[in-house]
């Protein structure tokens, strides 16, 4: 297994700032909350539970987790070859802060906008 090395900015200058820099986004923690709902997925089915992202883009969103040590990526010594995502300890502690997010979010969204906003089944699983 390729060890990555953990990089972050070195401008960071708060705690909120580094939580945003390791979980923050739409693509992060999108990720973070299939492998919460899955557990263990294929790169395939990975890409499959998050529709609209381009292969460039989930490889490089991969890189960054796996180098913060959010999610672990295991190779099977298999014909062909097998390899599968899943959330480390560290990234399994970030779940319940999407879920308050997305509770907060509930709440105060239909008070800015006038859409209505679909609860996303991965948070909402782990409920």
């Amino acid at each position: 297994m390729a060890k990555y090395k953990k990089k972050l900015e070195d401008d960071i200058r708060c705690p909120l700032e580094y939580g945003l820099a390791i979980f923050g986004g739409k693509w992060k923690s999108r990720i973070i909350c299939v492998l919460a709902a899955n557990e263990r997925l294929r790169y395939s089915e990975l890409r499959r539970e998050m529709y609209n992202i381009t292969d460039a883009v989930l490889a490089a969103t991969l890189k960054d987790l796996i180098e913060d040590g959010i999610i672990e990526r295991k190779s099977y010594d298999e014909i062909p070859p097998r390899v599968e995502y899943s959330l480390t300890q560290k990234g399994n502690s970030v779940v319940p802060i999407l879920q308050s997010i997305c509770q907060w979010s509930d709440i105060f969204y239909k008070e800015d906008v006038t859409n209505e906003m679909v609860q996303c089944q991965k948070c909402d699983h782990h409920r």
